[in-house]
């Protein structure tokens, strides 16, 4: 059996999706029990827990040969790094603890660096936390998600405009769509590497500039790029609703990758073919939906 952490949402969603397709038994684990029963009616196996329970996470993973594993972001957390870093700890505890003999992790390029890294600092950590607990692990290192122009969706809609956090609206950007990396994921699952290994996950290239005119294409308008200066980003991010902690460690997160000291480290490097044109649709019809968090 496979437990997959942050079976709702979209990646994990992905995860759970291929290994049920390829005939494969999972155990879904959630916040929410509502959200739980779609999972339950395909014949998964749920299970409820906040991914802080070291016991209820090692619980799940009692009868378990792989783990999918990730730290979800709560743009509205209060406690923001903490909440991550007790999450990072919960995991690799649970998995210390079970007979698991496979993880793969969804990581993030930044967390090559264990720190000046804003969001990818805990993922850093639960890096080195999952590798030194003896288990065969893939991390999956994903450069920047298709699905963060999600962000930018609620000013686009209702205002024309484009928001760009980056020094230039034409800096490069390497994206990767989640569905890419949750097929990825699963299939690392069922045929896992020797070894373990850190593999760097990419795919298309856009600027900030194509971007907005790829959403703007998408929308059947022309979108203005507005430029937010790195001395604003924190205000700006929590003027539309997110917490301090969460706009802060975002705003790090940017300077870190503006900065060039990101590279590719891994033992490998694995492309997605997804073009943004490909999943704008469905994200367009849910743009009435909240900040997404990544997972």
């Amino acid at each position: 059996m496979f437990v997959v952490l942050g079976a709702t949402g979209r990646t994990g969603k992905v995860v759970a999706e291929s290994l049920l397709s390829r005939g494969k038994r999972i155990c879904a684990v959630v916040r929410d029990g509502r959200k739980g029963e779609p999972w339950r009616r395909r014949g998964a196996k749920v299970v409820v827990a906040s991914l802080e329970d070291e016991h209820a996470l090692e619980r799940a993973l009692a009868d378990a040969t792989g783990l999918f594993a990730l730290l979800p972001e709560d743009a509205t957390a209060p406690d923001f790094d903490a909440h991550r870093r007790r999450m990072a700890d919960a995991i690799a505890a649970a998995v210390s603890a079970s007979d698991v003999e496979k993880v793969v992790l969804l990581s993030g390029a930044a967390a090559v660096l264990p720190e000046g890294n804003g969001l990818a600092k805990e993922l850093h950590r639960l890096e080195s936390l999952l590798i030194g607990s003896g288990r065969r692990v893939t991390v999956l290192r994903a450069v920047a998600f298709q699905e963060n122009v999600t962000w930018a969706l609620p000013a686009a809609l209702q205002n024309g405009i484009y928001p760009n956090f980056y020094p230039s609206a034409d800096v490069a950007i390497k994206t990767v769509a989640t569905r890419d990396i949750g097929r990825l994921a699963a299939c690392r699952l069922v045929e896992p590497s020797g070894k373990s290994e850190i593999v760097d996950v990419t795919g298309p290239t856009y600027s900030v500039r194509q971007l907005a005119a790829t959403v703007g294409r998408a929308m059947g308008q022309t979108l203005r790029i507005v430029d937010i200066p790195a001395a604003a980003h924190v205000e700006t991010l929590t003027a539309a609703g997110m917490s301090r902690p969460f706009a802060e460690s975002f705003a790090e997160l940017v300077a870190c990758l503006a900065s060039g000291r990101i590279s590719q480290a891994g033992d490998r490097i694995v492309r997605g073919k997804t073009e943004l044109e490909d999943i704008l649709p469905g994200l367009l019809a849910a743009s009435a939906a909240p900040y997404p968090g990544r997972s």
